[in-house]
């Protein structure tokens, strides 16, 4: 899915729905759900019908949790591979000085 041609709030009305799918999949009232999580029922409210215009990533990353998704948290921000030009020995800036005429 090309997520570039959706607004932010347009991304986070999508995600609200398909985190609706994994809760009612999990057999959990948005009030079960809520007070496990540590948020609002109306956060989780808003966050499913997509009238949130601001989720709040920690509440997010504890919703997240209680359905089995934080390990794909990962994925939105993946750890970025070893530049191997920064850490080669033969790229390291060396200081060269010159001998002085004595």
């Amino acid at each position: 899915m090309d997520l570039k041609k959706y607004s932010n709030t347009q991304i986070l009305q999508m995600l609200g729905l398909r985190f609706k799918d994994y809760r009612l999949m999990m057999n959990l009232s948005q009030g079960e759900l809520a007070r496990a999580a540590g948020v609002s029922v109306s956060t989780v409210h808003k966050f499913e019908t997509g009238t949130s215009t601001n989720m709040n990533v920690t509440n997010l990353m504890a919703l997240l949790r209680l359905v089995g998704l934080l390990d794909r948290f990962d994925d939105l921000i993946p750890e970025q591979p070893a530049n191997p030009y920064l850490t080669a020995p033969e790229h390291q800036r060396q200081r060269v000085r010159r001998q002085k005429n004595g």
